[in-house]
């Protein structure tokens, strides 16, 4: 069956708010193997969304709709699906008293009257967070269910008392797995498998970039979760063959947090002297829940006298070489790690821009270094963004190195 989500609030078109709602439906539908084909938006208008009533009742089975049932003048959607279904509304009395213990401690605004307007034919979804109740409609052979627009009440009422109804329309299995790359590019990891991307079918495959890596979701369609994770599983396998020394999970974590197990894992404990990342990369880590396991402590070491004061760093090698370099960064980790009683030492230095650039290091030059007491590894990359955007990725270069390091350890 073919479903269509319709959320429906001037506030989502404007971008006031993040539909969260969207993606907690479409992700539980389809754990229950029921096909999202239309995501559809609209404002509070009675009219746009009798539009997009009509179109939804064309094209799909299963109607869910998010928002819209409150008390006030523009919540109409309860009224323009009613339009689009010939159907009228009628005053339940129960509904009422209901809203009226709501409002037990207050009067109870005339307004939330209109809450307890039921659509004729319909059952009534119980809003145990709320004064809107949610209605669930069969209409010549079509599903439409009314949910409440609050991410809180939604959840709770299409959990308890949607989604038992529809498991019942699921014909089979979908399962997704989302693979974790770092750096590399989207159209570089697309050359790498775009073979896989266009002879698609099941699994089918997409990728999603940000900033200083690219996501892979594999998601598979089967008539029970066995045949799901062995589709997954094969066509992993051929990932693994074309892009292994990118992928840093096969699990939907950050690179923050998959570095946090391995060192957590290894006992391992760790450092930070970040100049043009300022922070950045011991913020991502200290994030993790659990992080102070493996995160001993960190310096913001921007100028060049910090970097001397904190760590050590020779002020000829900052005269011959500069604060950007390779031999810079080196001495940066060393520092930290003679400073500290810690096993492993990430030191950062670069520019991020859109100024500091010279004729031999361009904007988005950054060196960093991982280190522990008898080895260290090194890396340079010279990233083409903003100045934000150059910041985040050197921060998740450092892990990426991080991770590397530790597991070679």
């Amino acid at each position: 069956m073919k479903a269509e989500i319709i959320c429906v609030g001037t506030e989502l078109l404007l971008g006031n708010i993040t539909n969260t709602n969207t993606k907690f439906l479409s992700q539980k539908l389809a754990e229950i193997g029921l096909d999202v084909y239309y995501q559809t938006t609209v404002g509070d208008n009675i009219e746009r969304i009798f539009d997009a009533t009509i179109n939804a009742l064309n094209r799909a089975d299963i109607l869910i709709y998010s928002g819209g049932l409150g008390p006030t003048e523009d919540d109409c959607t309860k009224e323009a699906v009613c339009k689009a279904l010939g159907r009228e509304c009628y005053l339940d009395n129960q509904i009422l008293e209901d809203i009226l213990k709501f409002f037990s401690n207050r009067k109870m605004p005339e307004s939330n009257k209109k809450q307890a307007y039921v659509p004729e034919n319909s059952e009534i979804l119980l809003n145990d967070m709320g004064t809107a109740p949610g209605f669930y409609i069969e209409a010549e052979n079509k599903i439409i269910i009314l949910l409440p627009g609050p991410p809180n009440e939604l959840t709770h009422m299409f959990s308890k008392y949607v989604l038992p109804k529809l498991s019942q329309y699921s014909g089979h299995t979908i399962k997704s797995r989302v693979i974790k790359t770092i750096d590399i590019g989207e159209s570089s990891l697309e050359e790498r498998i775009i073979d896989l991307i266009d002879t698609q079918t099941n699994p089918t495959i997409a990728t999603y970039a940000s900033s200083g890596q690219v996501d892979i979701r594999i998601t598979a369609k089967a008539d029970n979760t066995i045949q799901a994770d062995a589709l997954l599983d094969d066509m992993q396998n051929k990932l693994n063959k074309r892009i292994r020394q990118f992928i840093y999970s096969y699990s939907n974590e950050s690179i923050e947090e998959a570095v946090y197990k391995l060192l957590y894992n290894k006992n391992i404990r760790i450092g930070f002297c970040e100049s043009c990342t300022a922070g950045l990369a011991t913020s991502m880590l200290a994030s993790v829940p659990g992080a102070s396991k493996v995160l001993e402590r960190s310096y913001i070491t921007y100028s060049n006298l910090s970097k001397i004061e904190e760590v050590n760093v020779n002020k000829h090698t900052l005269d011959i070489y500069g604060a950007v370099s390779k031999e810079t960064a080196i001495e940066m980790a060393r520092g930290l790690l003679k400073n500290s009683a810690i096993d492993i030492g990430v030191s950062i230095t670069g520019i991020a821009g859109p100024t500091g650039e010279t004729k031999s290091k361009p904007n988005g030059l950054v060196y960093i270094c991982v280190a522990s007491r008898n080895k260290h590894l090194l890396g340079e990359k010279i990233f083409n963004s903003d100045r934000e955007n150059n910041r985040i990725r050197s921060a998740k270069l450092a892990f990426k190195l991080i991770r590397e390091f530790v597991l070679e350890l």
